[in-house]
C-alpha cells in the first residue's frame, strides 16, 4: 500500500509541473499540425474516418520506406544484423497496415458514395510514399512516375529510386561479394526495369538453403525478405477485397481500373527466386 501511495504522489506531482516554455507532448509530436490535417470536403460523417485511415497509412508507409532504406544501407556495407532488425520492423508495420483495412471495411458502399464525388481525381494510386516503397522493393515501372509530374520534388525522388538498385538488387550484390557466381546480366542490369527470375540466381539461393548453417546470414536475409513480401501481398489482398466490398468493379477515382488493377498486382513478385526455391528443395 505504501508503494502505491508513493507512485500516486509522484504521478500527481508530475501532473502539476508548470510546462510553460518547456517542450510538451503536443509540441514534440506537432499535434496541432497533425490533428488539423483532417479537413473533410463534404458534410458526410464517414469522410472523417476515410481521411484518418489514409493519414495513418501514409505515416506507416513513411516508416516502412525509412526502414527499408536503412536495411539497404546495412546490406551495402555487409553488416546484416541492423538490416534484420529493420526488416523485422517492416513486417510489424505491415500488420498495422493490414489492420487499417479492417477499419475501412466498416464503411458501406452507401457511406462512401455519399462523399466519393467530392474527391475528384484524388486517389491512393497517387500516393508517392506507396510508390517509393514499391520501387525500393523492386516493383519498377517508369509509367508510375506519370501521376507525379506536377510535383518536381516528388518526381525527382521517385525518379532516383526508380533508377537505383532495389532492396533485392542489394541482396544479390551481397551474394556476389560473398563469392557466389551471380550472372553479369543480373548485376549490371538497368535498375529502372522490373527484375525477372533467373534460374542461375535460383540455384544460388537453393545452395544457400541446402547449406543453411554454413550460410546462415544469407539464409536469414532470404527469410526476412520472404516475410516482407508475404505481408505485403496480404496487404495488397486486403486492399483489393476492401475496395471490392465498397465499390465493386467501378473504376478508381484516379482513373485506374480499381479492383482489376489491384488483382493483377497480386501476381507480381518482388523476390521471385526466393519463392521458386521452395519447390526445388
Amino acid at each position: 500500500m505504501d508503494t502505491d501511495k508513493t507512485t500516486k504522489s509522484r504521478v500527481e506531482a508530475g501532473m502539476h509541473i508548470d510546462l510553460a516554455g518547456r517542450r510538451t507532448y503536443g509540441d514534440y509530436l506537432k499535434l496541432d499540425l497533425l490533428l488539423a490535417a483532417q479537413q473533410p470536403v463534404s458534410q458526410q460523417h464517414d469522410e472523417v474516418a476515410f481521411i484518418i485511415i489514409h493519414h495513418v497509412q501514409e505515416l506507416w508507409l513513411k516508416l516502412v520506406a525509412h526502414e527499408i532504406e536503412a536495411a539497404m544501407a546495412s546490406i551495402r556495407v555487409d553488416h546484416l544484423p541492423p538490416a534484420f532488425k529493420s526488416l523485422a520492423r517492416v513486417t510489424r508495420i505491415q500488420e498495422q497496415l493490414i489492420a487499417a483495412w479492417d477499419v475501412m471495411s466498416t464503411m458501406t458502399p452507401a457511406d462512401y458514395l455519399a462523399f466519393r464525388s467530392a474527391l475528384g481525381p484524388a486517389s491512393g494510386f497517387q500516393s508517392f510514399q506507396y510508390r517509393m516503397v514499391e520501387f525500393r522493393l523492386g516493383a519498377k515501372d517508369p509509367e508510375m512516375l506519370l501521376p507525379h509530374r506536377h510535383d518536381p520534388i516528388v518526381h525527382a525522388k521517385l525518379t532516383a529510386a526508380l533508377s537505383e538498385p532495389s532492396l533485392y538488387d542489394e541482396a544479390l550484390r551481397l551474394l556476389a561479394r560473398r563469392g557466389h557466381p551471380l550472372p553479369k546480366e543480373v548485376l549490371d542490369r538497368d535498375f529502372s526495369q522490373p527484375y525477372h527470375s533467373n534460374p542461375r540466381v535460383r540455384d544460388i539461393w537453393l545452395s544457400i538453403y541446402r547449406k543453411a548453417q554454413e550460410h546462415f546470414e544469407l539464409y536469414e536475409l532470404a527469410e526476412e525478405l520472404v516475410d516482407v513480401e508475404d505481408w505485403f501481398q496480404q496487404w495488397r489482398f486486403r486492399h483489393m477485397k476492401t475496395v471490392e466490398r465498397i465499390i465493386g468493379s467501378k473504376p478508381g477515382t484516379g482513373g485506374s481500373s480499381g479492383v482489376g488493377y489491384l488483382k493483377t498486382a497480386l501476381d507480381r513478385s518482388f523476390f521471385p527466386e526466393l519463392w521458386e526455391v521452395r519447390t526445388h528443395l
